[in-house]
C-alpha cells in the first residue's frame, strides 16, 4: 500500500503544479524603459477613432484603413510596442497633436496630421442654439470630424493628401503674433506649412513651401465642407450654406449648396482673388495677396444630402506654387461688414445679393449696411429703434416726390369722364381720337405718360425693400438683437403679431386711398386681395423688415388722408 500512495501522492502534486498557473496566471511585468499606456497615447487612440470616422464617411473604406493604420502605428509607438513593419527600420512616430491659440475675439486649433485649421470658436459671439456641443457656449465653426482647411499636393503624376501625414511642429511667439510651423518630408520633399495668428483679428496667415519643387506643382486649399450650426433655427441656417468667388475682373459669384447636386461638379477658371465657404452669419475664406498671381480655379463638388437638404459640399482653390513656395491670407470669423472692407479686395461681396438682381440690390444693400452702421454709431441707440428711425427717414425724404405721385394719380381720375366721352364719340376715327385726347391733355399741362410718371416715384422703395430683405438675411450685426417682444430682429416674429399688423395697415392705407374714388369691382377685390397677400409674404420674413415696413405703413397713413381729402374737395371735370 505504501508504494501507491507515494504514486498517488506524486500525481496529485504533478497535477498541482501542471493546472494552478492556468487557474491562477503570475501578472505580467513591464520591462524597465518601456512606459505604460499614458495621455499620448489616449489621444493617438482618440485621433484613430476620429480618423476612422470621417474618412470612413468621406473618403471610404480603403482611405480609412490607410487613416487607422497610420493612427494604429502612433498608438502602438507610444505604447511601446513596435508595428511588424517598423521591425527592420523603426522610424519616429509622431504623436497627433493639435495646437490651440487664442486671440481676443476667437480661438483657432490647428493639428499636425495634414497642418489641418481643425477649429475656431467665435468668443465674441453666443451660439443660439440649444442643443449640440455648443450649446450655451460660444459659436463654433467647424463641424464634428471636419476641418476649416485642409491641403494636398499635386506634384508631376501624383496627387498627395497631407492629411495621412504627421507633421513636426514649431510653436513661436513675435510682438503678440503666434505662429505655427509644421514640416514634414511629403514625396521625397520638405513641405513647411506655417500658420500667423494676428491679434485681436479674425485673420491668419498662411505659408506653404515645397522644397525641390517642379514648375508644375500646386497646393490644393480645401475649404469647409459644412459648418456646425449654432442658430437657434438650424434649418434656415443651412438653406445660406454656399461657397462664393471673386474673379479678378469680374462681380463676385455664389454657389450655394442647394444648387448643386450630389456628385455634380463645377470648376470655375481663375484667376481668382479669393473663395470662401459661408453659412448664414459666417464664413471661411482664403484671399491672395495683393500683387500676387491669383487663384488658378476653384473646384466645386456636391455632397451627400440628409433628409432632402444640402448641408454639405466640397469646395477645392488651386495654388500655382512659385519657386515653390506660395502665401494666402485666411478670414474665419463673422460676416461684420466693417470687417469684410477693411480686408479689401471687394471682400465685403463675399456674400452676393439678390441673384440675377445683384447688379441693382447689392448697391443698395452695400448703401444700406453703411447707414445702418452709421446711425447706429452716431445715435447710440439699438437696431430696433435705428429701424423705426430709418423707415421714418425713408418716407419723409419720398414724400415730395410720392405727394406728386398722388396727386399725378388724383388728376389722371378727374380726367377719366372726359377721357372715357371722347372715347366714346371718336371710337370710329382713330386719328381724330388721338387729336382730342392730346388737346385734353395739354388744357391741363398733362400728357399720355403722366400716369406713368406719376408712379414711378412710388417704385423707389422697392429696391430699399430688396435690399433690406438681403440685408437681414446675413447681417450678423442683427443676430440676436432684440427689441421689444421680439427675441432677435433677424428671425421671425414668434407670435406672428408684427405681419399681422403690417396686413392691417395695409388695408387701412387701401381704404383711405379708395375714398372719393369712384371704384369698381377690380379695384374693391384688391383693397382685400393685397393685404392678404403682404400677410403671406411677411408672415416668415424677419420681424426687422416687418417692423421697417409697419413705420413705412404709419407714416404714409397722414400723407394718404391728405390726399384723399384734397380728393373730395375736387369733383371730376365731368359727372359721369
Amino acid at each position: 500500500m505504501e508504494p501507491r500512495r507515494i504514486i498517488l501522492a506524486v500525481v496529485l502534486m504533478a497535477a498541482v503544479l501542471v493546472v494552478t498557473p492556468f487557474i491562477f496566471p503570475t501578472p505580467k511585468t513591464v520591462p524597465s524603459g518601456v512606459p505604460v499606456a499614458t495621455d499620448t497615447l489616449r489621444r493617438a487612440d482618440s485621433s484613430l477613432r476620429a480618423a476612422f470616422d470621417n474618412k470612413a464617411a468621406t473618403a471610404g473604406a480603403s482611405a480609412a484603413a490607410s487613416d487607422v493604420a497610420t493612427a494604429a502605428s502612433a498608438a502602438a509607438s507610444a505604447a511601446g510596442a513596435t508595428p511588424a513593419s517598423a521591425l527592420a527600420a523603426a522610424p519616429v512616430v509622431l504623436p497627433i497633436d493639435t495646437a490651440v491659440v487664442i486671440t481676443p475675439r476667437a480661438t483657432y486649433r490647428t493639428s499636425n496630421r495634414g497642418a489641418a485649421l481643425v477649429g475656431a470658436q467665435m468668443t465674441q459671439y453666443p451660439s443660439l442654439s440649444n442643443r449640440g456641443r455648443t450649446k450655451g457656449g460660444p459659436v463654433e465653426l467647424a463641424n464634428a470630424g471636419d476641418a476649416l482647411l485642409a491641403f494636398r499636393l499635386v506634384v508631376p503624376g501624383d496627387t498627395v493628401r497631407l492629411d495621412r501625414e504627421v507633421f513636426h511642429s514649431t510653436r513661436t511667439e513675435e510682438n503678440g503674433r503666434v505662429m505655427i510651423k509644421y514640416d514634414a518630408t511629403v514625396a521625397a520633399r520638405a513641405v513647411t506649412i506655417t500658420y500667423s495668428f494676428l491679434p485681436d483679428s479674425y485673420r491668419v496667415n498662411v505659408a506653404a513651401t515645397v522644397a525641390d519643387a517642379a514648375a508644375n506643382t500646386f497646393l490644393l486649399v480645401d475649404l469647409p465642407p459644412a459648418f456646425h450650426s449654432a442658430e437657434a433655427d438650424t434649418t434656415e441656417d443651412h438653406s445660406h450654406l454656399a461657397y462664393a468667388y471673386k474673379p479678378d475682373v469680374q462681380n463676385a459669384k455664389g454657389i450655394t449648396f442647394r444648387s448643386i447636386d450630389p456628385g455634380e461638379r463645377k470648376i470655375i477658371a481663375g484667376p481668382l482673388t479669393w473663395a470662401v465657404a459661408k453659412s448664414k452669419y459666417f464664413l471661411v475664406g482664403a484671399l491672395v495677396p495683393k500683387g500676387q498671381p491669383g487663384f488658378a480655379e476653384i473646384d466645386v463638388t456636391g455632397g451627400v444630402r440628409t433628409a432632402k437638404q444640402a448641408t454639405r459640399a466640397q469646395a477645392t482653390a488651386v495654388v500655382p506654387l512659385v519657386n515653390g513656395a506660395t502665401s494666402f491670407e485666411v478670414y474665419a470669423g463673422p460676416q461684420e461688414f466693417t470687417r469684410l472692407v477693411a480686408m479689401g479686395r471687394e471682400f465685403e461681396t463675399s456674400n452676393p445679393y439678390g441673384g440675377w438682381l445683384q447688379g441693382v440690390v447689392q448697391p443698395f444693400a452695400t448703401i444700406i449696411i453703411k447707414l445702418l452702421l452709421w446711425m447706429k454709431t452716431t445715435l447710440g441707440l439699438g437696431y430696433g429703434w435705428i429701424l423705426v428711425i430709418f423707415g421714418v427717414s425713408v418716407r419723409i425724404i419720398l414724400w415730395p416726390l410720392n405727394q406728386k405721385a398722388m396727386r399725378s394719380s388724383m388728376a389722371m381720375q378727374r380726367l377719366q369722364p372726359e377721357l372715357q366721352a371722347i372715347q366714346a364719340k371718336y371710337k370710329n376715327d382713330p386719328q381724330k381720337l388721338q387729336s382730342e385726347m392730346m388737346l385734353l391733355y395739354k388744357a391741363h399741362g398733362m400728357s399720355p405718360f403722366s400716369s406713368l410718371s406719376g408712379c414711378l416715384p412710388m417704385l423707389i422703395p422697392l429696391p430699399v425693400f430688396f435690399a433690406l430683405f438681403f440685408v437681414f438675411q446675413n447681417t450678423i450685426e442683427f443676430r440676436g438683437v432684440s427689441f421689444l417682444w421680439l427675441p432677435d430682429i433677424s428671425v421671425k416674429d414668434p407670435i406672428y403679431v408684427l405681419p399681422v399688423v403690417v396686413a392691417i395697415t395695409a388695408m387701412v392705407l387701401s381704404w383711405i386711398g379708395m375714398k372719393g374714388v369712384k371704384a369698381n369691382e377690380q379695384q374693391k377685390m384688391m383693397m382685400y386681395l393685397m393685404p392678404a397677400m403682404m400677410l403671406f409674404i411677411f408672415f416668415n420674413m424677419a420681424s426687422g423688415l416687418n417692423l421697417y415696413y409697419l413705420v413705412q405703413n404709419l407714416a404714409s397713413l397722414p400723407q394718404q388722408w391728405l390726399i384723399s381729402k384734397e380728393r373730395g374737395r375736387n369733383a371730376p371735370l365731368v359727372q359721369g
